[in-house]
């Protein structure tokens, strides 16, 4: 590779948060390869085009990643930049997760409309307010009292969102609002319909608004730990999408690949892959390296939050603590991308391991003995889950998904 060299990037064209996270990943890419150079090649997808429905509503597959997809297969990008909580269980013939970037904060949180930050109690509310529609949410964690009149649920993991809120705090009324981050707060701020909205931490603090989640004593904003809403599939990490044969781009990429965050993200997408999930099914996840071990947790829920199915493992991964970034990976040829380790499936489930990549993440300098480890813990979970009941949830909310 030289400085002659132009790699093209693949992103979404209508939103100013899928353009940051792209510039912070060539930015990345530019501290390993200063002499390098790259152009973005903006892209509008189905997800970005239909904002009057609610995604599990549309009827489609991929709505965030498909036509950058395209793109890639017909050669017309070198790579592209992904929320990872966006792209699906099993991708396209020939394309891999050739990176998953450090993990930001995986967790949601609460931010309420200006006028509610002085309210404390039900008679801090005004003269004339209608309480018919007001709801009480009453957090585990802090013991904060939040008045509201509506909830409003935003994001690709709605269902996972309301659900989960529903299944906590069964008074709340909830709304979906599609849009740009942007265009959701000016909602919020600019409109007397939803006291507050539920939101992703990665997301709201890559676009400098991070002073929207007041931690202080005000009942304006908070963050939302385990206890209170498990994440998406995931979520708060970056995923760099690419041809699976292409041997330049993957070495190229490994520089910004993070060992835990992928080890994270196999473990929750083959949790996934094996519940047959995506934006139609309230599934939820939480992932943490203690020690050496691996520990996942996930969750399924009914669409009215009347039942909740969870479920857990570990599995030991040695070494995570040694190093965190992808360093000094070297493909010689295309023989490198295919390598694989011979280690048999777990016997105590179903999963089955891809020749090259595990979860659609493919294998690099991370030994391939702990990347299948990972996807076989979350085939276990989903396991877990389905002997709990989880089946029923699933295929009641795929039903109530399918469009009218």
């Amino acid at each position: 590779m030289n400085g002659d060299i132009i790699f093209r990037v693949g992103t979404r064209k209508s939103e100013v948060l899928a353009l940051i996270q792209t510039g912070w990943v060539l930015e990345e890419l530019k501290k390993e390869h200063p002499h390098l150079r790259f152009i973005i090649k903006k892209i509008t997808t189905t997800g970005d085009q239909i904002l009057d429905r609610a995604l599990s509503k549309i009827g489609e597959k991929n709505l965030f990643t498909k036509e950058l997809e395209v793109a890639l297969a017909n050669n017309e990008v070198d790579f592209v930049v992904h929320s990872l909580k966006d792209m699906p269980s099993m991708l396209p013939e020939g394309m891999t997760i050739g990176a998953v970037c450090r993990r930001e904060d995986p967790r949601d949180a609460v931010v309420l409309h200006r006028k509610w930050e002085s309210v404390k109690d039900l008679n801090d509310l005004p003269p004339g307010s209608i309480l018919g529609k007001s709801c009480l949410l009453i957090t585990n964690h802090s013991q904060k009292v939040l008045k509201c009149a509506h909830l409003a649920i935003s994001g690709t993991s709605s269902m996972r969102r309301s659900a989960q809120f529903k299944y906590l705090h069964p008074h709340l009324q909830f709304e979906n609002i599609r849009g740009n981050l942007n265009t959701r707060l000016k909602k919020l701020d600019e409109g007397d319909m939803y006291a507050g909205l539920v939101l992703a931490v990665c997301g709201i603090e890559r676009m400098g608004l991070a002073h929207r989640i007041n931690v202080s004593t005000s009942f304006s904003s908070q963050y939302l730990g385990e206890e209170e809403c498990l994440y998406a599939v995931g979520q708060g990490s970056l995923a760099v999408e690419c041809r699976k044969d292409d041997v330049a781009i993957l070495k190229l990429l490994s520089c910004i690949n993070d060992r835990a965050a992928a080890l994270r993200s196999i473990a929750e997408r083959s949790l996934l892959h094996a519940l047959e999930g995506g934006c139609s099914v309230p599934v939820a996840v939480a992932t943490r390296f203690e020690e050496d071990y691996l520990i996942l947790h996930g969750a399924v829920y009914e669409l009215d939050g009347s039942k909740q199915v969870l479920g857990h493992d570990s599995s030991r991964i040695p070494g995570q603590k040694n190093t965190s970034k992808c360093q000094g990976y070297c493909l010689s040829s295309p023989m490198d991308v295919e390598e694989i380790f011979e280690i048999q499936s777990c016997s105590t489930c179903s999963c089955t391991l891809s020749r090259g990549e595990y979860s659609g993440v493919a294998v690099s300098m991370f030994s391939s003995q702990e990347m299948a480890k990972a996807q076989m813990l979350g085939a276990r979970v989903a396991n877990i889950l389905m002997e709990k009941g989880a089946k029923p949830l699933l295929d009641h909310a795929r039903a109530q998904a399918k469009p009218s």
